[in-house]
């Protein structure tokens, strides 16, 4: 069963400080039926074969394995789906009352959030050693489930990927002006701007941004848009995950191969091409073992084979294949960013707030 949900809540009840409208969903009460059937289910019932997900992931893109498990196990999830930055606003408020048994997140940094605030149990090293060191929590409290790498995606009949610049940094230059797509509340654009605070400081994370907003850029809801806009010629290029050329070649019924998008790869671990991970965390509050069921089918070689060859995601086990198309993790040039530390939202937020981004 699933339930369908976008959760918007005000800054002033949020440890994150996350607001509405750097999250982008619609408000949905608190005490709606959703909500209510949600936390009836939850696992106030030791071995009841069900259990509340809450994703930050996209419907369209997990339900179906989600689907596929409840099928195979014959274990009920209920799924109240929202934004990732809304669904860990809503844990961090219901703190240990949560009805949710495991948060799937799209991002490390959310991840990290709930995980200060000891929502989270410990992970089993069976898990956890499923998946490489570098894309799991230190503290034994999350794992990644798959890999996206930050990309510039771009348009090579209005620029030749020659021509494209070698660092992110570079998208700010005057030549540049009003052709960047970025997509500033989108989890994964707060991540890598995260992720350039920790690699970089804050002072240069600053003046990125009011650099990119003194550049006009082509500002978009989410990465899909920016794509959809570069195959229409609207504009020549936008920083995005790799994985939305596939997306929107699926949604209009065409190969990836077809698409006037292509995706450019930062060189020499630059910051552009972050590679970071969605993943889950089992909650504290969970009596039984059906969450970790949920989680293991995720990290089996059918989930991780889903989301190579569903939603073209990098899976984290190994023997698992690469997404069509794109080279494999391993041989990214990745800038040396410990994810642990991506789980200050609240600070990157009001700093894209500040630059008039968002």
């Amino acid at each position: 069963m699933k339930i369908a949900r976008s959760v918007a809540l005000s800054a002033a009840v949020l440890v994150l400080g996350l607001t509405t409208a750097c999250s982008g969903g619609t408000a949905t009460p608190a005490g709606s039926t959703a909500a209510s059937s949600a936390a009836g289910s939850s696992s106030a019932a030791a071995g009841d074969n069900k259990i509340v997900l809450y994703s930050g992931r996209n419907e369209k893109l997990v339900q179906p394995l989600i689907d596929q498990f409840e099928s195979k196990t014959g274990i009920d999830v209920e799924v109240r789906y929202g934004n990732t930055s809304q669904m860990a606003a809503q844990i961090l408020e219901e703190g240990d009352k949560s009805p949710a048994d495991l948060f799937l997140a799209q991002d490390a940094g959310a991840l990290g959030a709930v995980s200060s605030k000891g929502l989270f149990k410990d992970l089993d090293s069976k898990t956890l050693d499923l998946v490489p060191e570098k894309y799991r929590d230190a503290e034994n409290q999350w794992v990644g489930v798959t890999g996206r790498t930050r990309v510039l995606a771009y348009n090579p009949d209005m620029i030749k990927e020659a021509d494209l610049p070698k660092t992110v940094e570079e998208l700010n230059d005057p030549k540049y002006k009003g052709k960047v797509g970025v997509a500033p509340t989108n989890a994964s654009f707060q991540s890598f701007i995260t992720a350039m605070r920790v690699l970089q400081g804050d002072a240069a994370a600053e003046k990125y941004l009011s650099d990119l907003a003194a550049n006009s850029p082509e500002i978009r809801e989410g990465n899909g848009e920016i794509v959809k806009d570069i195959d229409a010629g609207k504009i020549p290029f936008g920083l995005v995950n790799h994985y939305y050329v596939y997306e929107i070649a699926g949604e209009k019924g065409v190969e990836y191969t077809d698409m006037k998008v292509k995706n450019y790869i930062f060189p020499e671990g630059n910051i552009g091409a972050l590679v970071n991970v969605s993943g889950a965390g089992i909650m504290k509050t969970t009596k039984d073992d059906e969450a970790q069921q949920l989680l293991d089918y995720f990290l089996s070689m059918d989930g991780q084979k889903y989301f190579a060859e569903k939603t073209f995601e990098y899976p984290l086990i190994d023997g698992a294949p690469t997404p069509a198309g794109m080279p494999k993790l391993e041989d990214i040039k990745t800038p040396d960013v410990d994810l642990n530390k991506l789980e200050d939202l609240e600070t990157t937020i009001s700093m894209i707030t500040s630059a008039g981004l968002a």
